[in-house]
Order: structure tokens, then C-alpha cells, then sequence
């Protein structure tokens, strides 16, 4: 990617921006927006099915809190703000490794406030 990209998530109380990383898979996220889905909560990570398919891409498993990933296995993004039901610490853990994709500017505490199933809709800035 040549430019800073970024995406905004809409969540029913509050959005977030999000900036993409120089990875094929955000590159390939990027070029699927817009799109909405319902949220999944697991622990403090929020994650939805996306219209991506796309190999795993400097995996990993523990996250910043902030950061956003793409799961191969599921085909969805995930937004991570605090510990999870498999991490150790009070850093947050993915159920399998993960591609990180970006990072959410700014304090994403408000995502504590998305309910399961809440209606996300993701677009491009």
C-alpha cells in the first residue's frame, strides 16, 4: 500500500478508526469495504465473519490491546481490547494465530459497551 489507509467501524454507540498495516491481508480487507456483519464477543475481543479469504500473514497469538487482526480459520476481523478466555496476562490472546492488520487510534475501551450480536458495519475513510 503506497498511502495510509484507514477504516472506520461503526458500532451502535461509538465508532472507531482504524489504520491499516502494509499487509496483503489489509490490503485485500481494504478492497472488500464496505461491508457489515454482527459481532461476535469473546472475552475482550470482538470479532466478525468478513468477506476475505486470505492465508495467515506474520501470524501471531498475543496482541496489543488496540490491535486489529484478520483469523484465516474463520475468515473474520478481530478487534481486541483486553484479555481473553485462552490469555495469560491482562494481554489479549488469540483463540489460533492471527494477522495483524492494523491498530485502532485513539482508546478502544468503548468497545466494552458492543453487545454480542450488535450490528458493525466497516467502511473505508
Amino acid at each position: 500500500m503506497d498511502a495510509l489507509r484507514r477504516m472506520n467501524i461503526k458500532t451502535p454507540k461509538q465508532d472507531f478508526l482504524v489504520e491499516l498495516n502494509d499487509t496483503e491481508t489489509a490490503e485485500a480487507i481494504w478492497l472488500a469495504l464496505p461491508f457489515e456483519e454482527y459481532a461476535n464477543v469473546w472475552g475482550e475481543e470482538i470479532y466478525f465473519e468478513i468477506p476475505v479469504k486470505m492465508p495467515l500473514e506474520r501470524g501471531k497469538r498475543i496482541m496489543d490491546i488496540g490491535e486489529v487482526a484478520f483469523w484465516p480459520d474463520g475468515s473474520a476481523l478481530c478487534l481486541f481490547f483486553g484479555p481473553t478466555p485462552v490469555s495469560q496476562d491482562e494481554r489479549p490472546a488469540a483463540i489460533s494465530n492471527v494477522t495483524p492488520v492494523g491498530k485502532i487510534v485513539g482508546d478502544s475501551g468503548g468497545l466494552k459497551k458492543v453487545g454480542d450480536r450488535s450490528r458493525i458495519t466497516v467502511e473505508r475513510i
